[in-house]
């Protein structure tokens, strides 16, 4: 399974696996549906949004995992 990094886009982590949505909205990210999601890297997102990026990183990797 490839690893997510803080690099990666948004829709790109949806593209690879859309259940990690539920991930996202567990951080308060309502990531789907927003403008944002196709511009926006993991850490542009987190730090938008003062999310933890180290915890979102190790959690999306680990649901998709799964």
């Amino acid at each position: 399974m490839k690893e997510i990094t803080k690099d990666m886009m948004i829709c790109e982590i949806l593209d690879l696996n859309p259940q990690l949505e539920d991930v996202f909205i567990s951080h308060g990210l309502n990531c789907v549906g927003c403008p944002g999601s196709s511009g926006e890297t993991l850490q542009d997102a987190a730090e938008g949004h003062s999310v933890d990026l180290s915890k979102l990183l190790e959690d999306l990797n680990k649901a998709n995992e799964l």
